[in-house]
């Protein structure tokens, strides 16, 4: 699918803050400055900062313009809960290296405990993939992550240790649209012990999440098992006063 008019202009000033052009406490351009930079509408800027205001980097502010508040103060692993981002688009964001091991990477037939776990229908044919995520030599997250076949026909092991959404986004050209994530502490599990640097910690963070791409076809899912003290989830909320 064709990408949208907003999507670059969105990646370009998400790019600029992130790197200091504009810091936290900055104003950003007026509407009419970034028409003229990107020869575009009003409707498709606004699209764009009310993206980047969703994720937590501005803060539109009345009569004065859009100011930027995002600081990246906890460079742990950073992740926004409301957004969708590899973990390697993370990463990226937050100025550090992650490395990534595949333990397990096969084709199988969903049986009925990938059902249950994931959500695909029973038969279906399904990539099942774990993952050890390292920052230096600290194994911070044990992924374990289902691909439907159908939506995501030839991923590799070599594919899952760079970016599969990459790979899915720029090779096969998918949309990525939704995501519903469940974030609970678990006990740590034998698996957890064996891969994740967990110290003293007997338990995880977990993140389980559903993938879903412009058809409505949910084609992933995701359960990812973090180090308590190297992450941090962040979302921004806006108060909805009563009138």
């Amino acid at each position: 699918m064709p990408q949208q008019k907003y999507e670059p202009i969105y990646q370009e000033i998400k790019r600029e803050i992130e790197t200091g052009v504009y810091k936290a406490g900055d104003f950003l351009p007026s509407e009419n400055a970034y028409t003229e930079k990107y020869n575009c509408t009003r409707n498709t800027i606004r699209r764009a900062l009310s993206m980047l205001t969703s994720d937590g980097y501005l803060l539109p502010q009345h009569g004065r313009g859009v100011q930027v508040i995002y600081s990246p103060k906890d460079l742990r692993s950073l992740f926004s809960i409301g957004g969708i981002e590899s973990l390697g688009e993370a990463a990226k964001r937050n100025q550090i290296v992650i490395t990534t091991k595949v333990i397990t990477f096969k084709e199988m037939v969903a049986d009925e405990s990938i059902s249950m776990m994931a959500g695909f229908d029973i038969g279906e044919e399904v990539y099942f993939i774990e993952r050890v995520r390292k920052t230096g030599k600290k194994a911070i997250i044990f992924d374990t992550n289902v691909f439907l076949k159908s939506e995501t026909n030839g991923l590799t092991k070599e594919i899952a240790e760079k970016s599969v959404y990459e790979y899915l986004e720029h090779d096969l050209g998918m949309t990525i649209t939704t995501s519903r994530r469940r974030i609970t502490a678990q006990k740590a599990t034998k698996k957890d012990m064996k891969y994740l640097s967990l110290g003293s910690f007997d338990f995880v963070l977990t993140v389980e999440g559903q993938v879903f791409n412009s058809r409505g076809v949910m084609f992933e899912y995701t359960q990812s098992r973090h180090v308590p003290d190297q992450v941090c989830f962040i979302e921004s909320a806006v108060r909805q006063r009563s009138k």
